[in-house]
This record gives C-alpha cells, structure tokens and sequence, in this order.
C-alpha cells in the first residue's frame, strides 16, 4: 500500500517535539528541499534567526522552528532536515516524509535550486503527489542569473500545477512574494491528494524524473551551452563507471595526506608551546606553596588533557573541514554519494553515510599518527 497522508494518519509529532504556535489561528509552514539549496538561509530570512546547517548525516538530524507574521497572520516556520526524496533511506529523510506526510503542516514549501531545477523537482513532484498545500520556491534566482539561465516560473507553475516563487533568500528577493503565496495557499480547503507514494519506488522514481525532465526542457533555457557542455563532461569524469571511483579515491587521498602532512608541523608546535606553559603553571604552583593533590588535579590532570586534545585535534580539523567545504561547494560530495550508493545499499545504507565515514576515519587515522610519534 503506497504512503499517503491518510494512511500515516496524523499521529504525534513526527519530529518529536511539539509545534509552538502563539496563537491558535497560526499556520504551520514545513520548509523541505534537497541539501544545499539555501532552505535555512531561507528560514533564517524569514524568521531572523541565525540557524546553524549541516549536508551529511550525523550532523543535524533535528529541526529548527521560527515564528513570523505576514498578511496579519502568524506563521510557525518548520526547517526540515535535507531530503531528496520521500522515499526514506536515511534518519533525516524519514524525519522529514514523516512530517510532511503527518498533516502538522498547513503547508509545506519546496525550496530548490535554480542552477539545478531538474534534480530537485524531484521532490516537489513527490510532495505534490500526496498533498495540494504545497509551494515551490525557486531559491538562488541571481546565481542562476549568472549562469544564464532562464527560469519561466509562470510555466513551471503551471506544469507543476502548485504556486511557484522565483527568490534570492540571501538578499531577501522574492519572499514577500512568498509569504503571499504559503497565506493564500494556507486558507484553502485543507484536501490531501490521493496518489500514493512508493507503491513502486523504481517505477515510480523513473517516471518522476522523467517528468522533471520534460518540465524543465520546456520551462528552464540555458544561455550558455558550452558550460553545460562542460558540466555534462565533468559528470561523466566524476560519476562514469570506469572513472568515478579512481578519481574519487585519488581526491580523498589527497586530502587526506595534505590533512596529515599539514597537522604535523602545528600539532608539534602546538604541543611544545603549551607543555613549556604547564612548566611555568608547576612553578607557580610550587612559588605558591600549593598542594600536591591540587597541582596534580588541575594542572597534571585538566591542563595536561586540555594541551593534548587541542594539540592533536585542532591542526587536523582546520586542514580537513576547509578542505571537505571546498569538496562540498564545488558540488563534489553528492557525486561521492552517487558513486558509492550502490555498494553501501549492499549493507543496507546510503551513500551519503560515506561522508561521515570519511570524517571519523581521517580524525582516527591523525590521532593514531600522533599518539605513535609522541610515544616514540
């Protein structure tokens, strides 16, 4: 039996906290979309707050809520974690079907990005499939613009058959205009669509995008084929059957010996700097006429704990996570993700748990480094 509002039925608070409206009229607004789309920036927009995000999991599973007023109705605003499809495989993404499938939203609103519409329709699709109070934002307008490309939202609005709302969420274009569109869509008749989710997740998938990519062909224009030329070649370098996986190992190398070779000269001088400083804290513990117990307790105890850690985790994550940042904004990890879905499945997982993999690996691989050198 496919998953539909009805069939999940509007059971507790799929996230496991309860929404706080500040009134009984307030609309609850759920805010889904892939990672990397600017969903947050859009909520923090919205509601002022300064939200922190995460694109892997293990980072941030939970939600966030805010609270703004537009149109003179209160709105309770929902940052689901980031999805790519209703069809869970991963914690996250069941955090956020279940949500969007319990009936707590009085509306859910798609944040996609414009430079990739094709990719994230998907989920709209998806979203469309088992509720009506839906809206599509097309976030990241201006890099789009950019790129030259050209978004006809009147006909993605249409095709899509939902409101659709061009915006630039960090210069805060478009989201008046959005907010009018969630209040308008809000104040229909609450009816859940009937077409059911999953019945076929293989069938259906195909079939989803293959619709992405008849809506784009018509409403999306590039004005510059030779880039997209290039990033269909890239593609095929970064994510072919022969190519993906070498090139994605001679990456993560790199990385991964820059992180280790570049920690070594400022986790020791790092180490020296602060165990010449618990020499000078010994002495004046002894000028002092402090007891032994105290000085073992705070400065051979706490001190020397302290100096350790920072010695040998903060030169590596300084190196590493700017470096993973670079992977990231380049668009490179959820290629990663593609190339090692298929063979994490195998153990009943996803691709994207690759990138936490990776993380825990390189910070065991440098603290096992160090202990081996300092204890020669």
């Amino acid at each position: 039996m496919g998953m539909t509002a009805d069939t999940m039925g509007t059971r507790a608070n799929a996230l496991g906290e309860a929404i706080v409206k500040r009134s009984e009229s307030d609309f609850v607004v759920a805010l889904a979309g892939n990672p990397n789309v600017g969903k947050s920036t859009v909520f923090n927009a919205l509601t002022g707050l300064r939200q922190h995000t995460g694109n892997w999991p293990g980072k941030t599973v939970g939600s966030a809520q805010g609270y703004c007023e537009h149109g003179g109705h209160g709105f309770v605003i929902v940052d689901l974690p980031g999805t790519y499809s209703l069809c869970a495989h991963s914690q996250e993404e069941e955090i956020t079907r279940d949500f969007i499938l319990s009936g707590e939203a009085d509306v859910t609103v798609i944040v996609c990005d414009a430079t990739c519409l094709e990719r994230n329709l998907n989920l709209a699709l998806q979203t469309r499939a088992v509720t009506e109070h839906a809206v599509l934002c097309v976030n990241l307008m201006d890099e789009a613009q950019k790129k030259q490309i050209q978004i006809d939202i009147a006909g993605l609005s249409k095709h899509l058959g939902m409101p659709v709302v061009g915006a630039s969420a960090r210069s805060g274009r478009g989201l008046s205009e959005l907010m009018d569109a969630v209040q308008r869509t809000a104040c229909l008749p609450h009816v859940q669509a009937a077409q059911p989710l999953c019945d076929d997740p293989v069938q259906r998938t195909e079939e989803i995008f293959q619709e992405a990519e008849r809506i784009c062909g018509v409403c999306v224009t590039h004005g510059n084929p030779a880039a997209d030329a290039r990033r269909f070649r890239a593609d095929r370098l970064l994510t072919g059957r022969l190519t993906g996986i070498p090139v994605m190992l001679l990456l993560l190398s790199l990385v991964f010996f820059i992180t280790l070779a570049g920690a070594n000269y400022p986790s020791a001088l790092l180490s020296k700097w602060l165990f010449a400083l618990q020499d000078q804290l010994s002495l004046l513990f002894q000028r002092l006429g402090a007891p032994s117990w105290l000085h073992d307790a705070l400065v051979l105890g706490m001190y020397r704990v302290l100096a350790w850690v920072v010695s040998v985790m903060l030169p590596p994550m300084a190196i590493f996570f700017p470096l993973f940042t670079l992977l990231e904004d380049f668009g490179y990890l959820p290629r990663v993700a593609f190339n090692l879905d298929h063979s994490f499945k195998r153990c009943h997982a996803c691709g994207k748990q690759a990138l936490t993999m990776w993380v825990v690996d390189s910070g065991m691989r440098n603290r096992m480094k160090n202990a081996a050198q300092w204890a020669e």
